[in-house]
């Protein structure tokens, strides 16, 4: 016969996990998790679930030990095992990791929030005794999404609420994601959000820079904006926005993230003929990984070497204000050494029209912060895994400090090209 009174059913009951300061938040802001309930320094494992856009679960855990007060509070307890060990408060979603190597967590859908599910366990009966849902939604209260089908754009728009004007910015992707945009909508930002390549079977043969002159037009014509247009872009995008800033006018900021000096892969075209020869992929350099991942850093051409400065982009003829940003673990290529062969290029040429940061055990993949970091994953333009670099810690320091750093560079430099626009912090 059962008992009727199990005390351990009593003490689960009691357990109680919160996010603070609610349960629901937007992707890039942080959540405090904390526990009460607990048995005197009674050992327990935080859990974190959450499903990509693809279907892909992602897991993390971590073992903590409670206070004297029976209390767990991730913002001061630091993690004894699991995913990650120390003091980490946003140390679960950041951790998220799938199943099967070489995964990265698809969130790039702007009207669906990043669901995640935290649960409390009972180390030594391995019973669930809390857990909470928190809903991390990409875009804020108030603000627009329109996709935009527009000659050559294909893309999505995002308006923040209010009158305006509102400085304006392009994200350029390599591939469609619009989650970075949206973010930066909810900042005060009106962005355009398109992809660098709209192709992934390889096939395309050439990059017209008029389709992207295009969307800088497009989001000039918009009603809320000013005269000028910003430019946030990675790894390929990155050496698409610098030709931009190179060749088409009405270009005032670059944020260049990971990025090449050079034209990577396809050769570029504008008004109807080539201006920039491809730099590219060595495959007899790709080394191949215990892990089945490929790293390619150093199968990139060198584009200072000879018959291969025709693919280097003349960024000493724009006059947009650049943020160069690199990740000095950086795998996909050597982003480091590109930005130190720009920043030395514009000296040589008598510009100070920029700035530049260097961080230091990050990789290739800096994003939005408190998303999964990912060391690994399918190249989408080569068709195979490659390792990103970085180290989790240092990784996730480094979203965090560059997005708040291209917030202010962004509103610094468009606010002073367009005198009435406003941002919201």
């Amino acid at each position: 016969m059962s008992p009727l009174f199990d005390p351990s059913e009593e003490m689960s009951s009691q357990v109680r996990l919160r996010l603070l300061p609610r349960a629901t938040c937007l992707y890039d802001e942080p959540i405090q998790l904390k526990v009460a309930g607990l048995r005197w320094k009674q050992v327990v494992t935080m859990r974190a679930t959450s499903t990509d856009e693809r279907g892909v679960v992602f897991r993390s855990s971590a073992t903590y030990r409670a206070d004297g007060g029976g209390e767990v509070d991730l913002n001061r307890d630091p993690s004894l095992s699991g995913s990650y060990v120390g003091v980490e408060p946003m140390g679960l979603l950041q951790s998220l990791k799938a199943d099967t190597l070489h995964k990265y967590f698809y969130k790039n859908k702007a009207l669906s929030p990043h669901i995640v599910k935290f649960s409390v366990h009972d180390e030594e009966k391995d019973g669930i005794l809390a857990e909470e849902t928190n809903e991390r939604f990409l875009m804020g209260e108030g603000v627009s999404r329109v996709s935009v089908k527009e000659g050559n754009i294909r893309g999505a728009l995002f308006t923040p609420p209010g009158e305006g004007p509102f400085p304006a910015v392009l994200d350029l992707n390599t591939f469609m994601s619009e989650k970075r945009a949206c973010l930066l909508a909810n900042k005060g930002f009106v962005v355009l959000a398109i992809a660098a390549l709209n192709d992934r079977s390889g096939n395309i043969k050439e990059i017209h820079l008029d389709h992207f002159k295009e969307a800088v037009e497009f989001l000039q014509q918009q009603p809320k904006v000013g005269q000028f247009v910003g430019i946030i872009s990675r790894s390929k995008g990155a050496d698409i926005a610098l030709s931009l800033a190179a060749f088409v006018p009405g270009v005032k900021a670059v944020v260049w993230i990971n990025g090449s000096s050079a034209n990577v892969g396809i050769p570029l075209y504008y008004k109807k003929r080539q201006i920039l020869s491809p730099l590219m992929l060595d495959f007899s350099k790709v080394i191949p990984t215990e892990s089945g991942a490929n790293l390619i850093k150093h199968a990139l051409e060198n584009p200072l070497a000879e018959g291969k400065t025709g693919t280097l982009i003349p960024i000493e003829r724009a006059s947009a204000r650049f943020l160069f940003a690199a990740a000095e673990d950086d795998l996909n290529w050597d982003s480091k050494a590109y930005m130190e062969e720009m920043v030395k290029r514009l000296k040589r040429h008598g510009k100070e029209n920029f700035e530049s940061v260097l961080y230091p055990k990050a990789g290739h993949l800096l994003e939005p912060p408190y998303g999964p970091f990912c060391p690994s994953a399918l190249h989408g333009m080569l068709n195979f895994s490659v390792v990103w670099g970085g180290e989790p810690k240092a990784h996730a320091a480094a979203e965090f400090h560059l997005w708040k750093k291209i917030q202010e560079f962004l509103t610094t430099h468009l606010k002073a090209a367009n005198p009435r626009s406003t941002t919201v912090f």
